[in-house]
């Protein structure tokens, strides 16, 4: 019985989630398996992969063959590693324990680069959002001044007009009395 650790669909359309599951490599994709190891999620950045690696590893040494896709999250997380240095110990090329440090250190540093990688993206986002709110400021203060001038030119040309008609008025005045004061 040749048997695969493969994905099987699950959610809704445009919003897929996988199951990572060990199946006969007859059943359906979606259909009969024989162990769920767990989930994958590809709709967040990074990708949300949560297994049970104790099991995937069981599986994998006793020669389960993964997909390409399955096969890629288990290199991510370190299962593949971990069989080579098994392979190592059974052949004796190391010994138990150095096999298990080194597995360790690889799985501590790796921690890390994911955890560096999530930072990252949330520093981005907030960067991107402080970036996003000042050009939206500055564009605001833009927008205010030119609306001040514009406010300002109108009541300025709406002023000038009655000072005019004063002065205007003013001058008949002027003419009226230079006229009374001649006859």
């Amino acid at each position: 019985m040749a048997v695969k650790i493969r994905l099987a669909r699950r959610g809704r359309k445009k919003a897929a989630t996988y199951d990572i599951v060990v199946a006969d490599a007859r059943a359906p994709r979606d259909g009969r398996f024989i162990e769920k190891l767990g989930t994958y999620n590809p709709n967040t950045n990074p990708a949300t992969i949560n297994y049970d690696g104790d099991r995937a590893f069981y599986w994998v040494m006793n020669g389960a063959q993964p997909t390409e896709t399955v096969r890629a999250m288990l290199a991510y997380r370190g299962v593949l590693l971990r069989r080579h240095l098994q392979l190592g110990v059974t052949k004796g090329a190391l010994t138990q324990e150095v096999a298990d440090q080194r597995f360790q250190q690889w799985l501590s540093e790796k921690d890390a680069k994911i955890e560096a990688k999530k930072t990252g993206l949330v520093d981005t986002k907030a960067t991107a959002r402080a970036a996003a709110l000042a050009a939206e400021t500055k564009v605001k203060e833009a927008r205010a001044t030119a609306l001040a001038e514009k406010q300002a030119a109108a009541l300025a040309a709406a002023a000038p007009a009655p000072a005019a008609e004063e002065a205007t008025e003013g001058s008949t005045d002027t003419a009226e009395t230079s006229a009374e004061a001649a006859a």
